[in-house]
């Protein structure tokens, strides 16, 4: 990619050096103009978002045909295999498979992520999900599949960590927002891709191996699309720093990087804005090799209370257990498309891409903190009402249908797209990588802890009182955002890092 760099460009950069220009000057202050306005192209904005999106489509993918898979494996008639007298605990492990790779991708990505960079990491994930996929779909027998499920899941980790760093690290401050946002729209627009897909083969004999195999191509695209894009500027910054590549060089090639990102041509906007990294990086000590305590110290531990506190907090306020009875509350309320589990996730599908998409719109004008205190706010109410109606209000299912349809809502509008959002900007640069693996793996693990608790709690104290319990953690979590989430919209991740010491 450094070659690709023209002639004229690294001239630029030579002549600002040799007058001395801020570049040369790491260790001057931070620019710590909060608003600062970053030249882009927007035309140039849309690839470095779009193939590290894939990476999200993929997810969401999974669990759309997962749901539709299960159907076909389990019927003798549809399976095409010789071993789908699966039992319930062999089909929650092809179902939660993924989840369980997602945790060893999110534990790797914390030892390989700032070695690989983003861009190569994203690279490496499109490989695992291009191999799970295969493996899965040409599976022999029950455990080779469970094999691949094991290692699509592998690649849902590191793709769900490193691609909001790339999309947050490359894109222009004023839309950063609406493009990580977009990151859980592609989630949702997956899920939907997943949900449609089974609805056209799950008829057909062996039709879950054309199901999982639908998203080789997606797989290639994103690949392919990672190889072309270059690397994120701050991270090749942050190796030179280290002294993991020459500062010259370094310089050079993030400035011509940072140049194809905006789509134009050299000017002092990126000069700017390369300084104020190096700056950052400088006064951040960042020469150093970011250590496992580090992390659990000062503006990082932190960062790390704001982030992994915000994905704690998205999973225990019940966000799969309320989608587990989607299907019963509407099939109470008389609804003729809920006798069909495909298309009542279609049905829900389609509004969580509606309140995606709303949420996308308003994040970069409205703010982090105003979403996520409606959302939860109304996510909290919708759960009491669940809960009053399995205590309370057992002959009015329509309580139940309009506390689902709120809940799903105000999730996608609030808790959905600000968690991967905020994660992705509020750690310092040299731990980031690391720091963020570490938020990644507390969604997934919170996820599976909710997911597999419900069950037991539920035969414990009862499904009333196990959503009024989701309810008061959601409280919870509305005090914790209220107290603890910071705004950061409009600030580029230099300040936002100066903003949380």
């Amino acid at each position: 990619m450094a070659s690709a760099a023209s002639d004229a460009e690294l001239s630029r950069v030579h002549q600002k050096e040799a007058k001395g220009s801020e570049i040369d000057n790491p260790r001057e202050p931070l620019i710590n103009s909060v608003g600062f306005h970053e030249s882009y192209s927007a035309n140039a904005a849309i690839l470095p978002f779009l193939f590290p999106a894939l990476g999200a489509l993929l997810y969401g993918y999974d669990i759309g045909a997962t749901s539709s898979a299960t159907i076909s494996l389990e019927s003798s008639a549809l399976s095409g295999t010789t071993w789908y007298n699966l039992s319930s605990l062999e089909i929650g492990l092809v179902v939660s498979g993924s989840l369980y790779g997602a945790l060893i991708g999110s534990i790797l990505a914390f030892n390989i992520a700032d070695f690989l960079g983003r861009r190569r990491e994203l690279i490496l994930s499109s490989v695992l999900y291009l191999v799970g996929a295969l493996i899965t779909a040409l599976a022999p027998s029950y455990p080779v599949m469970v094999v691949g499920r094991f290692v699509y899941g592998i690649g849902i980790g590191l793709a769900m960590h490193a691609a909001p760093m790339y999309i947050a690290e490359t894109a222009p401050s004023q839309i950063r927002g609406i493009l990580i946002s977009l990151e859980e729209f592609f989630v949702v627009i997956g899920m939907l891709f997943g949900y449609v897909a089974g609805s056209f083969v799950v008829g057909l004999v062996a039709g879950w191996r054309y199901i999982y195999a639908a998203s080789s191509l997606v797989c290639l695209i994103m690949g392919i699309g990672m190889w072309w894009l270059p690397p994120s500027p701050r991270w090749l910054l942050l190796c030179a720093i280290q002294g993991e590549r020459n500062m010259l060089d370094a310089k050079e090639f993030a400035f011509f990087c940072l140049c194809r990102l905006r789509g134009q041509a050299v000017d002092d906007s990126a000069s700017k804005q390369i300084n104020a990294i190096l700056s950052e990086l400088s006064y951040s000590d960042e020469e150093k090799q970011a250590t496992l305590c580090e992390i659990f110290q000062g503006k990082c531990l932190k960062a790390l209370v704001i982030g992994a506190g915000l994905v704690f907090f998205q999973q225990v306020t019940g966000q799969p257990s309320v989608l587990y009875y989607a299907a019963t509350i509407l099939q109470s309320a008389g609804f003729s498309a809920a006798s069909d589990a495909i298309h009542v996730s279609i049905l829900l599908g389609l509004l969580k891409l509606v309140m995606a998409g709303t949420a996308v719109v308003a994040v970069d004008r409205l703010g982090r903190r105003p979403l996520l205190i409606g959302g939860v706010s109304w996510i909290a109410i919708s759960l009491f009402l669940l809960s009053s109606y399995y205590t309370l209000l057992n002959d009015s299912p329509f309580v139940a249908v309009i506390a689902l349809l709120l809940y799903v809502g105000c999730y996608q509008l609030s808790f959905g797209p600000i968690g991967w959002l905020l994660i992705s900007e509020v750690f310092p640069l040299r731990l980031r990588g690391r720091a963020l693996s570490i938020a990644v793996l507390v969604n997934f693990a919170s996820n599976a802890l909710v997911t597999f608790a419900f069950s037991p709690l539920e035969a414990l104290v009862g499904t009333g009182i196990l959503f009024a319990g989701f309810g008061v953690i959601a409280v919870g979590a509305l005090l914790f955002i209220f107290f603890v989430i910071p705004e950061t919209k409009g600030l580029t991740l230099e300040e936002i890092e100066a903003k949380i010491l």
